[in-house]
């Protein structure tokens, strides 16, 4: 089934382009999608990769994908995200960042990043939340 929406990355000139995402989002029509925090937990609820930012980010974007495609949307129907790392070392923020940007690919969405004290999993140093638009089908 065809859907159709679009999203529109907003990178004003006056903000500086080194930024590896955009500013703001305006997307329409469709439907809005909030979703939990993906967690870096496997099917049986354990936490995997412990004490490996990589490795749970890689988890967290692999079930954030799980939950879109459940909601009925993709990585590209997402308009903004915020990531949190169980961190006070930017360097683990950046790993994680890496990570979650290389899965969004072209789709440089509107991001914030941040060091939390702690998450709620044991062991959690990684999660990711999103709001999507879902597409509405096309006739």
């Amino acid at each position: 089934m065809p859907h159709e929406s679009t999203i529109a990355l907003i990178r004003p000139e006056r903000l500086t382009p080194k930024a590896p995402y955009a500013y703001a989002a305006v997307a329409g029509p469709g439907e809005l999608v909030f979703t939990a925090g993906a967690c870096p937990l496997d099917a049986d609820g354990s936490t995997v990769a412990v004490g490996d930012v990589a490795g749970q980010a890689r988890q967290v974007m692999a079930n954030l994908v799980i939950a879109l495609e459940a909601a009925g949307a993709r990585l590209t129907d997402v308009v903004k995200t915020t990531v949190y790392v169980a961190s006070s070392r930017r360097s683990d923020l950046g790993t994680a960042w890496d990570v979650v940007h290389a899965a969004f690919g072209e789709h440089e969405v509107p991001s914030t990043l941040l060091g939390v004290t702690v998450l709620g999993y044991d062991d959690q140093l990684v999660e990711v939340e999103a709001v999507a638009i879902r597409p509405l089908p096309t006739s």
